[in-house]
């Protein structure tokens, strides 16, 4: 059976917490939510939870 529309009801965005990050090479400080958190600014990787 296959079901079309939105049979389920899931707000994705409640259920996950944004932080607040700083990266180290640009200071540059933001929100981000996820494992591989990347500066918007400079790309960086090297970032560090504020």
């Amino acid at each position: 059976m296959c079901s079309v529309g939105d049979a389920f009801s899931v707000d994705v965005a409640d259920s996950l917490e944004t932080k607040s990050y700083k990266c180290k090479d640009c200071q540059n400080e933001f929100q981000g939510m996820g494992k591989k958190i990347i500066c918007p600014t400079c790309l960086s990787k090297n970032v560090e939870v504020a």
